[in-house]
């Protein structure tokens, strides 16, 4: 998730800001669904661009998010609703507002600057902080709780399917052999014994700690969800676009997309067809959009982002 760029609340522009609102092509009288909508970036950007009465819905399930974003987008109170809750349940918020359908959707997955730079969430290693990482505090196991209560198998496997870390077994090892460990900063030392205190251009405790944010939020399978809701709830010619920050998500999403991009899923192999799937949407990004040379030198956390877009059939 992007931040609001400055002059608008905060130090960056949000990812891939100009490409998203191009993309989603934001018009008045049309109704629009920010699902994650952080410190309200993208949000304005949508409001604006629809202007004088496009109307959009944001989503979130951080508290803290939602304050701020409700302090930002205050001047747009009567076009702007802003709710509680995950994009993986964006048709029973449509319907509370009573909206059959809806003309585009953003979603821009993955953390907050932020929420990274509020140290007590425990997203970050670089202060230390209770081992919380959930993105509702109310909600759920903290990342405490997970690595002091799976098995060493299982936070071998996590660490490895969500982080794509080569010493996943060592650092599951180590974690359960330290048990309990308590602090942000106590698992990035145990992650820095394990690569013996060498420090390339990423500290080598980043991967451990997207896995383990990755499985305490659940954040595939409210992915997989969301995107089948989200095809669901556009009207006719109603655009969604994605902006994901990890190869796992790019993957799902370009892998849905070409799903139902296509009349029949049935195995190459197979002589006919009997799935009986119709295409839904069109791509509109054959390739994902990147953020440019320039974006990534005022804002270095957007260098992973893609963006994917479809248009409902």
């Amino acid at each position: 998730m992007g931040d609001p760029a400055s002059g608008m609340g905060g130090p960056h522009s949000p990812v891939l800001y100009q490409l998203s609102i191009e993309i989603l092509q934001p018009e008045s009288k049309g109704r629009y669904v920010d699902g994650t909508l952080g410190a309200g970036g993208h949000a304005k950007g949508i409001l604006e661009a629809s202007s004088p009465d496009g109307q959009l819905l944001g989503l979130d399930v951080d508290n803290q998010a939602l304050e701020i974003a409700k302090s930002f987008l205050a001047s747009y109170s009567k076009r702007a609703f802003i709710r509680k809750g995950s994009y993986a349940e964006i048709d029973s918020h449509l319907q509370q507002l009573g909206w059959d359908c809806v003309n585009g959707i953003l979603l821009d997955l993955g953390l907050s600057s932020m929420q990274l730079d509020t140290a007590d969430r425990g997203f970050s290693f670089f202060k230390e902080a209770p081992l919380d990482m959930r993105f509702d505090p109310m909600t759920g196991i903290s990342a405490e709780e997970l690595l002091n209560s799976w098995d060493e198998q299982a936070i071998a496997d996590m660490i490895w399917k969500f982080g794509e870390e080569p010493k996943s077994r060592q650092i599951a090892r180590e974690i359960v052999k330290q048990r309990s460990i308590r602090t942000t900063t106590e698992l990035a030392d145990l992650v820095l014994k394990v690569y013996k205190g060498k420090r390339g251009k990423v500290h080598p405790a980043t991967r451990t700690f997207q896995a383990i944010r990755m499985a305490v939020n659940q954040e595939l399978e409210t992915l997989e969800q969301g995107l089948e809701r989200s095809v669901e709830a556009l009207c006719s010619a109603g655009r969604l676009a994605v902006i994901s920050f990890h190869s796992l998500e790019d993957r799902m999403v370009k892998q849905f997309f070409q799903r139902e991009s296509r009349d029949c899923i049935c195995p190459p192999e197979q002589p006919g067809c009997t799935c009986g799937h119709k295409a839904s949407v069109r791509i509109l990004t054959k390739k994902p959009l990147i953020p440019d040379k320039e974006e990534i030198e005022e804002n270095p956390r957007s260098r992973s982002a893609k963006l994917r877009a479809v248009e409902k059939i």
